[in-house]
């Protein structure tokens, strides 16, 4: 790819980050009512900065699938209110008492415990709520309602809480690892794409594409996530660095080491940019992106 075309990319990667911003700043707005410090907390983490990565996913994947964009962007924004729910709770004391996100203090430090827990709460309702008020199909809005659900429940984020959780302290094996994060990471990557293309009226072999490229892409976040805890610093990352050693917690780092943990990303990325041959059109953004996220250094 020539700088000309990664420039193009980071163009379009941006102009699809500022529209998702520019529709979630809309939501939520102040009203004077007397829980306007619920609204108040769902924004600061929902409006708090972030790569808008699963949105990307989303939006892209029902342009790859012959849809518009629009389409995609109820859905896209209720991925992002399911994710900064998971981030609330995930930073809370019961969890990974992590006193920052993104650079500013966590929910909780800001608002309170009780406050972050039920805007969390607040959050997860809402993304429902967005994804039922899309404009397309009933039954197309119907199935990507019911792919956000699956992806949010026991099979998918809050089970792999739980075994993240109940891994503290233990020592894990590769194949508990890769179950952990594919339920915790990878799966709301996978739905995100699912839903893209449900969105754009993709048939059922684009949908399964979708979903091993996005599996494999979060997956490779983590790995690169876990490499990064260990050697970037809280400045680079917005957050606490170290605190998978602090919760004893098995990484992908810890278990193989960085120099085959970044052999393991690049194995991953070949997999995803893999599973897109032949089932799109247009492939060069999701190519580029896979790619992108493969060398992160925050």
């Amino acid at each position: 790819m020539t700088k000309s075309e990664k420039s193009e990319m980071q163009q379009e990667l941006a102009r699809c980050q500022d529209m998702v911003n520019k529709c979630l700043n809309c939501f939520f707005p102040l009203c004077g009512s007397s829980f306007d410090t619920l609204f108040e907390s769902m924004r600061y983490s929902l409006l708090a900065g972030g790569k808008r990565l699963r949105a990307v996913i989303c939006v892209k994947f029902c342009e790859a699938a012959g849809g518009k964009p629009a389409d995609a962007l109820p859905a896209a924004c209720a991925i992002e209110m399911l994710h900064t729910y998971s981030l609330i709770h995930d930073d809370l004391p019961c969890m990974d008492d992590d006193d920052t996100r993104r650079g500013s203090p966590s929910n909780h430090i800001r608002y309170g415990e009780s406050t972050a827990l039920i805007a969390g709460d607040a959050l997860q309702a809402a993304a429902f709520e967005t994804i039922l008020q899309s404009d397309l199909p009933p039954l197309t809005v119907a199935d990507m309602a019911r792919t956000l659900s699956i992806a949010a429940g026991p099979h998918g984020i809050c089970g792999g809480q739980l075994l993240d959780l109940l891994g503290e302290g233990k020592q894990l094996t590769m194949d508990e690892l890769l179950t952990i994060s594919d339920m915790k990471t990878a799966t709301l990557m996978a739905a995100s794409a699912r839903i893209g293309v449900i969105a754009g009226g993709g048939s059922p072999e684009q949908v399964i594409a979708a979903d091993i490229y996005a599996r494999a892409l979060g997956l490779a976040f983590q790995v690169r996530d876990d490499i990064l805890d260990c050697v970037a610093t809280a400045e680079e990352l917005g957050k606490p660095v170290g605190s998978d050693r602090k919760n004893n917690k098995v990484t992908f780092a810890s278990l193989l080491g960085a120099d085959d943990c970044d052999t393991m990303v690049r194995a991953i990325t070949k997999k995803a940019i893999a599973a897109l041959d032949g089932k799109f059109t247009d492939t060069k953004f999701l190519t580029w992106f896979a790619r992108m996220l493969e060398v992160r250094s925050c």
